[in-house]
């Protein structure tokens, strides 16, 4: 069932309706990450929503798309350097890329809350913080990934990946979690359910199957989890 769906997000994404493989996916992704700020602040402008709300997201998100271009230029990941045709690159916007500049239009637009709509100071504290962990985490795993497989291919059983297998995913899942919540909408986690279930998740069901012909998988997969990291001692004392 997987490999099927694999096989399908691979069609879609990568060649779908044929053709030349002309664009790099790497280079669509920098165009999303990076258009993001002007984007947010595009429509902060056609909507004449200078809330402080509209900025924090703009900060938040803006910068995040900043953040990714460092990664990319100096740790990328070589999977998104694959070329892809025309129709997979449609594919590739409209069923993710494009989906994550939802999150802006829900809260900047009138359209999906009522007049007045304001988040608490507390809540937008909150926000801030959990998308500052997963800012962190999903660079220092990149960079820790990128210069490990670099130098020493294999498991990465040490570091940031001690206890997660994917630190890179759970810090990302952080970071848009921040804005379905800024978002406060029904529409902005039914994205990230889309998103998280037919993609990361699969794609760590699939990274596990790969990692376990590697010597050491069974003792590092005991002292990590597939997402949340493990805590130490915590299964020895409930088995």
């Amino acid at each position: 069932m997987l490999e099927k769906l694999t096989r399908l997000q691979n069609y879609l994404s990568q060649d779908f309706l044929g053709g030349p493989r002309l664009i790099k996916l790497s280079a669509l992704i920098n165009f999303q990450k990076g258009g993001t700020l002007p984007l947010v602040l595009f429509l902060m402008y056609w909507f004449d929503n200078y809330s402080a709300e509209a900025w924090v997201y703009a900060g938040l998100h803006g910068s995040y798309g900043i953040c990714w271009l460092i990664k990319d230029r100096y740790f990328p990941d070589r999977r998104w350097d694959i070329k892809i045709t025309l129709g997979g690159a449609f594919m590739s916007f409209a069923l993710v890329l494009g989906l994550y500049w939802l999150f802006p239009l829900i809260l900047i637009s009138p359209w999906f809350h009522e007049e007045g709509f304001a988040l608490a100071s507390w809540f937008v504290g909150l926000c801030i913080f959990i998308h500052t962990m997963g800012v962190v985490i999903m660079m220092t795993s990149d960079a820790q990934k990128y210069y490990s497989l670099k130098y020493n291919p294999g498991l990465i059983t040490e570091g940031i990946f001690r206890r997660t297998r994917n630190p890179n995913y759970l810090g990302e899942m952080l970071i848009y979690a921040t804005y379905a919540l800024m978002a406060s909408h029904w529409l902005g986690w039914a994205v990230l359910a889309w998103v998280w279930s037919g993609y990361f998740w699969v794609n760590m069901i699939l990274k596990d199957r790969s990692l376990s012909r590697h010597e050491g998988w069974e003792a590092y997969k005991k002292q990590s989890g597939i997402l949340f990291p493990t805590i130490p001692g915590f299964k020895s004392r409930h088995k």
